[in-house]
């Protein structure tokens, strides 16, 4: 699979857990990428959880920005 097409099937996977109302809690970055953890809060107030693993540079930059927006409407 080509870099671009990574990237792409990365971008859907943050954009697919954003639009579930999940919000990036965690970023844990090391030389195999950067690994995302997605928390959300459930009706009976836990907190459901997803993790990603993203491996291109591009859709770390992506989720960098995602994250940002996201501070900025909490701020």
């Amino acid at each position: 699979m080509s870099d671009y097409q990574q990237f792409l099937k990365e971008k859907k996977q943050i954009d697919h857990l954003l639009s579930q109302g999940f919000s990036i809690r965690y970023i844990t970055e090391n030389l195999s990428g950067a690994f995302l953890e997605f928390h959300r809060a459930v009706e009976d107030g836990s907190a459901e959880m997803k993790s990603l693993h993203i491996t291109t540079a591009d859709a770390r930059k992506y989720f960098s920005v995602k994250y940002m927006e996201q501070q900025a409407r909490i701020s």
